[in-house]
């Protein structure tokens, strides 16, 4: 995508301008970045790699149309979270609480 010459103005004086400059009062707070959600903006980097999967498996992932790679990787992500999300669940439930103990 090409710019502008009022855009590529824009950003060189943008790029002069010192960090204390930067008004930063319309832009909003990040809240509870556990709740991103992934793809929207953020694309994790790909990596390619060979793998060996069950015939059955691969066809029943390529009947279901166009982007089978991109399915594998949607499915194999759920799989992560989930794990990951029941790893956690388990290491707080594991974890000692503090008890107040009563005067005697």
């Amino acid at each position: 995508m090409k710019l502008t010459k009022s855009q590529a103005k824009e950003i060189r004086a943008l790029k002069r301008m010192k960090d204390e400059e930067i008004d930063f009062t319309g832009i909003p707070e990040l809240v509870n970045p556990k709740k991103m959600i992934v793809g929207k903006f953020y694309r994790p980097v790909k990596k390619s790699l060979t793998i060996r999967i069950d015939a059955d498996v691969l066809e029943w992932v390529k009947v279901q149309g166009k982007g089978y790679q991109t399915r594998i990787n949607g499915l194999l992500r759920e799989a992560m979270q989930t794990t990951n999300r029941r790893l956690e669940s388990k290491k707080r439930r594991s974890s000692p609480t503090l008890t107040k103990r009563k005067p005697a």
